[in-house]
């Protein structure tokens, strides 16, 4: 501490020298030893009253986002500089507000990079800074039996492919990734759903089922709402669907935190998660790993500089592409700088800090998505020199939780993964000069307006970023105007929604999925005009015939009944007639499905929204996330086997957890539907864990492994959004919003099984 304070004192000296507006001295002027004990005085006050009066500030102003709340460091910072001058003895130091900034801004940079620069040879600093920032005041005793048993850590690489992962470690990109497989862990690839896209991903990972999630927005007709997966309502009501379906709280309902997610899965602990952002109320007001993150000046200070950084990065990348009219391009004016800079730097940041707090904690399993990567690649592309920087940048974010890892109470085995990859492409409408909404109207025989309004993005990250300014200037986040802008002025006419390159076609005026021939009747032309399409892929629709059928551009017609990957769908892939086949018996799938072209040999799909780079359907990386491990964990699937689809990853995940803590005991679970009395609980509806587990005759009615010797204690339904009382909304009396028990755990057993 006497050095940083020597160090900060030495820089008010320089700083009062350098700017007029910033003096030490009287007006007639002082002696130097004077004007030193006033910097010291001053550094030694701006210091102390950073360590006291800073985190209450911020605690008061948690009511304010991460968003809001990085930019005002600069301004409190500023604030406690002038009072720390004004209380130095002989008052002669002063400073205009706005230099006041700037000092302030100055000193809590270099006293954060002089304590971090003596803590890099120093373990025992290193560790006590780490837990100062988030929020520990001391180890875990070294005796504790609990340090023997590895916690798990999930970090989600949002939209990074298994192809870009493998692209980014030959090129040198990800050193720390690199390390990584040269010292054994497991790279996976796994396929996605139809709907490849973050909601339906992260659902069936976190929660272990996206049943009737057939893409990132839709139309249901038995409740006239436009479902959207990153809006705070669709988030919770897809929450709810999820723990009815499986009677479970979730991944993470045993000792979990949830950070940056869609979802909670069953956390109590729990920072920016979209399905608990809709909330009033005290304890949703003081979001965690806020506090944690901006409780320390140099944090906030430094997450606001590199914001408005990579503001003035996007700014310059987009004008480069512009001047060497790179193709494709998107346009990447309006608001788009300062959501890039949300998704890549403050919530990066406030998630990282969230996610170390976590394992000095010695929390058991934590999940985590960065979604940085995501944001970027659908308006630069996923392949680039952006998109490389920003895979450099979560690398160093990976290797600073790894060694944050090692001073933590417990061991921990970090797994990565990501829930979709991205493909590229010129958009649908500049290839074509037309939106799927006008070409849908077109083939109804409606008029097409001669002035196209942009289909707007799916964009999780702008999404994100707009919800937290509206919460932080305290408007309410009204989805029934949301729904009404994206319904027709007629009921006659149709719903068209976009989800990367897949479409959704839906007539509210119909209660029941209408048929093809239903279709064919109303209007002759629709679906002929859509399959026929240079490019559409193929087209699914119900038929009163044959159940449903495919229908592609060169008149070929397959009942679903009778669809394998050859065919319409040849160029789509393996497991793409699965796909198909899964979603046609959602509930809520659209009268048509649509599904955009896709060029095997390019890689390209075009995009019905907005995006250069995209995801939401069929065709290319899109499709093949990754899932990388450790090689203490067992492997995800067995030799020649696939992974395929989230609630597969989901059980992966399970069976992982159980490898790290040993059978759980829970205290009962009478109230859950389907679900047996512990002990020997098993859950309903999910078709065994991988190869390692137990052979189906050892099931006793759904999910392998889950005899009495392995997994027992996955509760019936814990929270769903975090908190104790295991409410996910504000709605009294449903059901799903009550706890029916927690588990208990007894002493941490390996299941010699495993």
């Amino acid at each position: 501490m006497t050095v940083v304070w020597a160090v900060s004192t030495l820089t008010l000296l320089l700083l009062a020298g350098l700017l007029p507006d910033f003096q030490l001295q009287s007006p007639d002027g002082d002696s130097l030893t004077r004007t030193a004990i006033t910097a010291a005085w001053a550094a030694g006050a701006f210091g102390l009253l950073g360590a006291l009066v800073w985190p209450l500030l911020v605690r008061a102003l948690l009511l304010v986002p991460a968003l809001v709340l990085g930019l005002f460091g600069f301004f409190l910072n500023g604030s406690l500089l002038l009072v720390a001058l004004w209380v130095t003895p002989e008052g002669d130091a002063a400073a205009d507000p706005e230099t006041a900034v700037v000092v302030a801004a100055v000193m809590s940079a270099v006293a954060s990079a002089t304590s971090t620069g003596l803590a890099v040879h120093d373990d025992d600093a290193y560790r006590r800074r780490l837990y100062r920032l988030t929020g520990r005041t001391r180890p875990r005793a070294p005796g504790d039996p609990a340090d023997a048993v590895p916690g798990t850590l999930f970090l989600q690489l949002d939209g990074v492919g298994h192809r870009v992962l493998r692209d980014a470690v030959a090129d040198g990109l990800m050193p720390t990734v690199a390390s990584w497989l040269a010292a054994g862990h497991r790279l996976t690839p796994w396929r996605t759903d139809w709907s490849s896209q973050t909601g339906a991903s992260q659902l069936g990972i976190l929660h272990g089922s996206n049943e009737d999630v057939p893409a990132f927005r839709w139309y249901e007709k038995d409740t006239g709402r436009v479902m959207v997966s990153n809006r705070p309502a669709s988030a919770v009501e897809l929450q709810r669907r999820a723990v009815r379906r499986t009677g479970d709280g979730g991944l993470l309902t045993h000792d979990g935190a949830s950070r940056g997610n869609l979802f909670s899965g069953g956390a109590e602990q729990v920072a920016l998660v979209l399905s608990v952002a809709a909330r009033r109320g005290r304890r949703n007001r003081s979001r965690a790993g806020y506090f944690a993150y901006f409780s320390d000046p140099a944090n906030a200070v430094r997450t606001a500089g590199s914001f408005v950084t990579e503001c003035f990065r996007e700014v310059g990348q987009s004008a480069r592409a512009r001047l060497r009219r790179e193709s494709p391009r998107i346009s990447r004016g309006g608001t788009y700088p300062l959501v890039r800079a949300f998704a890549t730097v403050l919530e990066r940041d406030v998630v990282v800090s969230a996610v170390m707090g976590d394992m000095l904690a010695g929390r058991t399993a934590v999940y985590a998505d960065l979604v940085a990567y995501d944001e970027v690649a659908h308006h630069s592309g996923p392949h680039g020199r952006d998109t490389d920087q920003v895979l450099r940048r979560l690398d160093r974010s990976i290797a600073l939780i790894a060694d944050v890892a090692e001073h933590a109470p417990r061991p921990y085995r970090i797994v990565l993964l990501s829930d979709h990859g991205q493909s590229p492409g010129e958009t649908f409408e500049a290839v074509y000069g037309l939106t799927l909404k006008d070409l849908v109207r077109a083939g109804c025989g409606l008029p097409v307006p001669r002035r196209v309004r942009r289909t707007r993005s799916g964009s999780e990250a702008r999404d994100a970023a707009r919800d937290a300014l509206r919460s932080a200037l305290h408007r309410p986040l009204d989805e029934v105007d949301e729904t009404a802008r994206e319904l027709p002025a007629k009921p006659s006419e149709p719903v068209v929604l976009a989800s990367g390159n897949l479409g959704l076609v839906s007539f509210p005026d119909v209660p029941h999925r209408m048929t093809r021939e239903e279709i064919d009747r109303r209007h002759p032309a629709l679906l002929r005009t859509l399959a026929h399409h240079p490019g559409v892929g193929f087209v699914l629709v119900a038929s009163a015939e044959h159940g449903s059928v495919v229908l592609a551009g060169d008149g070929t017609e397959v009942p679903v009944a009778e669809l394998t990957d050859g065919g319409p769908l040849a160029a789509f892939g393996s497991g793409a007639a699965r796909a198909v086949r899964r979603t046609d018996g959602f509930p809520h799938v659209a009268d048509i499905m649509v599904n955009s072209m896709y060029d095997p040999e390019t890689g390209a799909v075009h995009a019905f929204e907005e995006q250069i780079g995209s995801h939401g359907g069929l065709g290319g990386e899109q499709s093949e996330p990754f899932l990388l491990s450790p090689p203490e964990l067992s492997p995800p699937v067995g030799e020649g086997e696939e992974l395929v689809g989230a609630e597969q990853v989901h059980r992966v995940l399970r069976r992982w957890l159980r490898e790290s803590s040993g059978p759980q005991v829970p205290v009962g679970e009478a109230g859950v539907t389907g679900v047996p009395a512990a002990p020997g609980r098993v859950e309903p509806g999910l078709p065994g864990d991988g190869p390692v587990d137990a052979p189906a005759g050892a099931r006793a009615g759904g999910r392998a492994g889950e005899t009495s010797g392995g997994r027992a204690g996955e509760t019936g339904r814990g929270p769903v959004d975090g908190s104790p009382r295991g409410s996910v909304g504000e709605t009294a009396g449903d059901p799903v919003d009550e706890p029916v028990g927690r588990p208990v755990h007894g002493p941490p057993v390996r299941d010699e099984k495993r």
